[in-house]
């Protein structure tokens, strides 16, 4: 049995969406001056008293979308109603009543569910008096509140606990197995791919570039498992951020995919590689997130590209990730969606394995014979033990007579030889190097963070939030984008060399001399 929902629900600007992220405790939705900033339904799982239930925003009611996405929007709202158990009817103490908060009422008053009528923006208790003017919408005195300055939560969640329904599920939802990110420019179809994962109309689609624009949490279940899917505001340059809703909604993308545990970037074969998708890549190996490239709307393309072409031109691009796997797509008919969430599974396990501290030892030592390490100032670099101190992503310790001796080149070699003598070939390996005398645990440094409670920036700083150069107009084949250099097309593109991804740099990888057991093969690539 699913969680009663509480919907909260008024017009524009009444401060929903910041009564919403109140009483979750944590920033999720956007919230700006501007009205009709959100767009989908949001929701989230609160416990409060004994009881759980989601909490859900919505878009406000009456607004007149910029984009013209009104009817949307309302579908949206009319779903949230039709499913909840509760309706939380918000008002502006401060504006009084205004006409579309009539129009509102009207349209709840049809609805036959039970109605906490809520006056937010009491920021102090001289504001309650003006609530006597809601009267007359004829759902009695509201109860005052104020999200801002934190007034009226226990009051408000004892209103809502005495109004779920007696006979609701009181269990706890089920764990969430695995929390899946998708990201990407805009337009790549990241919202249909949410939808058939969902098998609903869970997120609004469109054709119209920025239709998303906060991320949005969507529990699914498959093989009586649950899943969470993180859809994404489409990333484009800095320059190009149209306001503070667009650059709240790429600093969300970017803790999107530090909440996750498995990013799709998604591309869209139409459309040359950017320096977009090139700053998200980065962005994900800085976080070391196992990642899948998944090239959607794969039908629009197949008939003139062929798989390997593409497939070629993103080894070529992202030479450094020639570990993550390639999959191809058509999210708006299911084509290969289920597939790409067993594959997401499969490289979450790969993340949670562990290395045996003896074998661990023995690549390290067979590699460093293989390959001579650096000398610098006179100095051999050595290695006096490895261990493996940490999974999700798997994180490898070596104890060396000094992290200085060793050069990005090759640590680099170090990290694709450790990767391809284990079973996480996969994904992306975190190599710490430690002085010998140092503790060779993770410091407190890495201890878990909750990246909801982070400060945000304010679209005032000079925060960069993956800044690209790169047009995003369609082009006929895939050339090359010139920018600060050249990147390679299908056409003139090599096949692409192994190369590791963990550590930046410019200098090639010394290849093994004596490699210890035959090279494995990167993850398949699929078509339809």
């Amino acid at each position: 049995m699913s969680l009663p929902i509480v919907a909260i629900v008024g017009r524009p600007n009444v401060g929903k969406s910041s009564l919403f992220n109140w009483l979750a405790g944590r920033r999720i939705s956007i919230v700006d001056p501007t009205a009709g900033v959100t767009r989908d339904r949001i929701a989230t799982t609160l416990y409060a008293g004994d009881r759980y239930f989601d909490l859900v925003d919505t878009g406000g009611m009456g607004i007149q979308d910029v984009d013209n996405l009104t009817a949307d929007v309302e579908r949206q709202i009319r779903v949230a109603i039709e499913e909840a158990a509760v309706v939380l009817f918000l008002v502006d103490v401060r504006d009084g009543v205004v006409p579309l908060d009539q129009e509102v009422a009207e349209r709840l008053r049809k609805i036959g569910k039970p109605i906490i009528f809520v006056a937010n923006k009491s920021d102090d208790p001289k504001f309650d008096v003006s609530g006597a003017d809601f009267y007359r919408l004829g759902y009695g005195p509201p109860l005052c509140v104020s999200a801002e300055q934190k007034r009226g939560k226990e009051e408000l969640l004892t209103e809502v606990l005495a109004r779920l329904p007696a006979d609701g599920d009181n269990k706890a939802p089920k764990s969430i197995e695995l929390k899946i990110a998708i990201v990407g420019r805009r337009n790549v179809g990241k919202s249909t791919f949410i939808n058939s994962l969902a098998q609903a109309d869970r997120v609004i689609v469109s054709e119209i570039a920025g239709t998303t624009r906060d991320s949005i949490d969507v529990r699914f279940e498959r093989d009586g498992k649950v899943f969470l899917a993180i859809d994404t505001a489409g990333v484009r340059k800095k320059k190009s951020l149209a306001g503070s809703v667009e650059f709240y909604s790429s600093h969300r993308a970017e803790r999107s995919i530090r909440r996750a545990d498995v990013v799709l970037h998604f591309f869209d074969p139409r459309l040359r590689i950017s320096r977009v998708d090139k700053q998200l890549a980065e962005y994900i190996v800085e976080h070391k997130k196992p990642a899948i490239f998944v090239v959607n709307k794969w039908d629009l393309a197949k008939d003139t590209t062929p798989t390997e072409k593409w497939s070629d031109y993103l080894r070529t691009v992202f030479s450094m990730l020639d570990y993550v796997p390639i999959a191809f797509i058509t999210a708006k008919n299911g084509k290969n969606v289920y597939r790409l969430l067993n594959l997401t599974q499969q490289l979450h396990k790969q993340a949670g394995k562990r290395a045996k501290t003896g074998e661990l030892n023995r690549v390290i030592q067979e590699a460093m014979l293989a390959s001579n390490p650096p000398v610098r100032s006179n100095r051999v670099a050595k290695v006096y033990y490895a261990t493996q101190v940490d999974v999700h992503p798997p994180t490898i310790v070596l104890i060396t007579n000094g992290p200085e001796l060793f050069d990005d080149t090759y640590i680099r070699y170090l990290t694709k030889t450790i990767r391809d003598s284990f079973p996480f070939g996969e994904v992306a390996v975190k190599l710490i190097l430690r002085a010998k005398g140092e503790s060779a645990g993770l410091s407190s440094g890495f201890g878990a963070v909750d990246f909801d409670q982070m400060p945000e920036p304010s679209p005032d700083t000079d925060t960069t939030i993956i800044p690209v150069l790169a047009s995003e107009a369609p082009i006929d084949a895939l050339d090359p984008i010139k920018v600060d250099e050249p990147a390679p097309t299908p056409e003139t593109a090599a096949p692409a060399k192994k190369a590791p991804s963990e550590v930046s740099g410019t200098e090639s990888t010394p290849r093994l001399e004596k490699p210890r057991k035959k090279k494995k093969p990167n993850a398949g690539t699929w078509e339809l």
